[in-house]
């Protein structure tokens, strides 16, 4: 049972094929040379956003009726050839007219400027007991020849002279006619021949280690890469090990000996100038240096800056930014630039170590002031401490909290010396008669009693 049953309709009736007939018949679209049929079938016949062109149409070249390509077997000449050698070949020719120029290969012809010298110039540069002239003429002739082919160069040479051999003699004159020609050395110090003078014995012991290398087996091949698998993994573990190492126990080597005292387990606080300094004013934490250290070698390859920054962040980070200012300030009228312009390893330490004495002499400075403002408020103060006790105003402090006290004809002489010995100090105790200890609490005094 479908919809038909359903709506009562016939399976074949007229509606279908109305239907069929009504129904335009696709028309067949044939695909585009130049694009595949997988990209055709999902475009859909679709105008692409970019135009499809076929590739073998890019390889043609449109020729006019009028040009007649043909190829001839035709006569040229080299100007890289000082002899005018006529030889053939192929050429292509268009309309009957043959090209005309040069031959094109011939600006690939480079020749190799080689210096010639004069008779006066051996005489006083070039002399060389284990070389004659005759042969030093013969290796620059041949050098010109064969544009410093020394393999060749050697196999022609007249004499058992190995390639080293002439080229060191080549190269060695060539570089003493440059500098007796300058004006100056200064002129030709960044001369090839001048700056990278000819090596003899390392280019021999060069070859000799390129021969070891190529006359080697499969066997020693393979044995040389598992030493050096080996030597690789035991460094790398090596490495593993020490940065576990140093991430357990960090080393504050570097950070002065309060970070020795500190690692061995003593009381820095107690012992170190920085203890007795009043709040706001410590010495560079040891603990932060220490850490800051860890973390730089833990990341193994880092700008020396980068670690100098780090360092002095480290060192600073207790001070307070009007010392840091202070430092920076003291550095700029002593001379010093605040990063190093040249920041190698020992500049970068005797910059930190600056720094951190710098910051000492602040906080000693500091520390100085104190004790001197300490010193004068005792020396200013009207009352002698006992021990024990807590420090005592200055006499116009007390004198300003010190109230009236009346007559004691009025109040009675018993209260108002009971005041008057309350109000002193403790440095006039002895000027005022203690009164015996009493259980009782004394009587009111009467003014009739006075």
């Amino acid at each position: 049972m479908d919809a038909k049953d359903i709506l009562g309709l016939p399976k074949n009736g007229p509606l279908m094929s109305q239907e069929k007939k009504s129904r335009p018949q696709k028309e067949s679209q044939r695909k585009p040379d130049g694009i595949s049929r997988e990209v055709y079938a999902l475009t859909g016949g679709i105008a692409p956003l970019m135009p499809s062109i076929d590739i073998n149409q890019l390889k043609r070249k449109a020729l006019s009726e009028s040009e007649k390509i043909t190829w001839q077997w035709l006569p040229f000449t080299s100007s890289a050839r000082k002899d005018n050698l006529q030889l053939y070949h192929w050429v292509r020719v268009v309309n009957g007219v043959p090209p005309t120029g040069d031959y094109s290969f011939a600006k690939y012809n480079k020749s190799v400027d080689v210096l010639e010298y004069t008779d006066e110039e051996y005489e006083k540069y070039l002399s060389n007991p284990s070389w004659t002239k005759e042969e030093t003429d013969q290796l620059f002739d041949l050098c010109k020849r064969f544009d410093l082919r020394f393999v060749i160069i050697a196999d022609r040479f007249p004499s058992n002279r190995t390639v080293e051999e002439l080229k060191d003699r080549y190269y060695s004159v060539s570089r003493a006619i440059t500098i007796a020609r300058a004006p100056s050395p200064t002129d030709v110090a960044v001369h090839p021949l001048v700056k990278e003078p000819y090596n003899v014995s390392q280019e021999i012991e060069r070859k000799r280690a390129l021969s070891m290398v190529l006359s080697q087996t499969k066997l020693q091949e393979r044995r040389d890469a598992e030493v050096l698998a080996e030597a690789k993994r035991i460094s790398e573990s090596r490495k593993a090990a020490k940065a576990a190492e140093e991430t357990e126990i960090p080393d504050v080597s570097d950070a002065g000996p309060e970070g020795a005292e500190k690692a061995a387990g003593i009381d820095v606080t107690s012992t170190s100038p920085s203890a007795q300094l009043p709040s706001g004013i410590a010495a560079p934490a040891v603990s932060e240096t220490a850490s800051t250290l860890a973390s730089l070698r833990m990341l193994r390859v880092y700008l020396r800056t980068y670690g100098l920054e780090q360092m002095v962040q480290a060192a600073s980070s207790s001070a307070g930014l009007r010392t840091i200012k202070r430092v920076e300030q003291t550095l700029q009228d002593l001379g010093v630039n605040l990063k190093p312009k040249v920041p190698t390893k020992l500049v970068c330490a005797e910059h930190l170590e600056l720094r951190k004495e710098i910051l000492t002499l602040l906080n000693l400075q500091k520390q100085v002031q104190y004790k001197e403002a300490e010193g004068s408020s005792y020396r200013e103060g009207s009352y002698s401490e006992t021990p024990g006790t807590p420090p005592k105003r200055t006499q116009r402090a007390t004198d300003q909290d010190r109230t009236f006290v009346p007559d004691s004809a009025i109040f009675g002489g018993e209260r108002a010396g009971k005041k008057d010995q309350k109000r002193k100090g403790p440095g006039r105790l002895s000027e005022v008669p203690s009164s015996p200890a009493q259980s009782k609490r004394p009587r009111k005094l009467k003014t009739s009693d006075g």
